[in-house]
């Protein structure tokens, strides 16, 4: 069996060290800020408090995706090697770096064609992005081969449940999401919008929802919804906050302690500038192994 590398990009919002410790490697989306170009690198350049803080000031990110050139660079001394490669992308509903990477693809695996490269389309984004990728690290651990975790893979993404909601409005409307009168309404009645990723990988909103606390509940509601097992859930489930870790705090303690079959603790990241950028602070997501998404929510 050959030994084989699991790949994905710095948008699965995970730590550096994260990635290290599972072994997984990672191409950096970039971004542009105060007219200044920056690698997405988890955070080591520019510090996620410090970005957040810039944007609240006014700045507005330019984000741009891996190019193939790029993932040439990553992923050529590994086939070099003699080593398979399975590179899972950032959900084309949100993004194009699959292309990069198909032609990346196609062009290594002329070079190689004794390698097996695979490309998957997440339908991800953020830590729900990232917990997938940890779902298939713990098979690759269990000794499934890459084409058992490819088939795999492309089976159960749809089965990843991402859900979010936004308390600052000012980064939709800015983005074009929501118009400058539907963003000042909301902000005047206090709506922060529930949203979640549908079946074709968009970020789709779902529910208006007035106060914050409120939109938390409705958030843990929605997992018991929607979760593999209800109440007895016992997968993984990832959150992920953008400059407003007390409000992941304290949606983890209420996931806890409505899921008490919860495998480990709720594992709380940072969504990374490039998902931030659009996003805006304020904002938090909560994901699970659930419902196969559809058509519907």
């Amino acid at each position: 069996m050959s030994e084989f590398v699991l790949s994905c990009c710095s948008t699965a919002d995970k730590s550096k060290e994260h990635f290290e410790k599972r072994n997984i490697i990672y191409a950096c989306f970039h971004y542009r800020i105060d007219q200044e170009e920056f690698e997405d690198d988890l955070g080591q350049s520019v510090t996620f408090s410090e970005f957040y803080q810039k944007m609240r000031n006014g700045a507005m990110p330019i984000t741009s995706q891996v190019n193939a050139e790029e993932f040439i660079q990553l992923w050529e001394p590994y086939l070099k090697e003699g080593k398979d490669l399975l590179h899972v992308s950032l959900s084309s509903g949100i993004s194009g770096e699959i292309n990069s990477a198909n032609i990346a693809k196609e062009e290594l695996s002329d070079k190689y064609p004794d390698r097996k490269i695979y490309v998957v389309d997440s339908l991800l984004a953020s830590s729900g992005y990232g917990m997938f990728m940890d779902y298939l690290d713990d098979l690759r651990q269990e000794g499934k081969t890459i084409d058992e975790i490819y088939a795999w893979a492309e089976e159960h993404k749809y089965n990843v449940q991402s859900w979010f909601y936004v308390s600052d409005l000012t980064w939709l409307k800015k983005g074009g999401r929501v118009s400058a009168s539907a963003a000042m309404l909301g902000t005047i009645l206090n709506i922060c919008p529930l949203m979640n990723v549908d079946y074709q990988g968009h970020l789709i909103p779902r529910k208006k929802v007035r106060t914050k606390n409120k939109v938390m509940e409705e958030l843990v509601n929605k997992m018991e919804e929607h979760a593999e097992n209800g109440r007895n859930y016992d997968g993984k489930c990832y959150i992920c906050n953008s400059d407003c870790i007390e409000d992941a705090r304290k949606v983890a303690s209420m996931v806890e302690e409505r899921f008490p079959a919860l495998k480990g603790k709720v594992e709380i990241d940072s969504i990374g500038t490039v998902i931030g950028a659009h996003t805006g602070p304020g904002t938090v997501g909560l994901f699970f192994v659930g419902d196969r998404r559809g058509e519907t929510e």
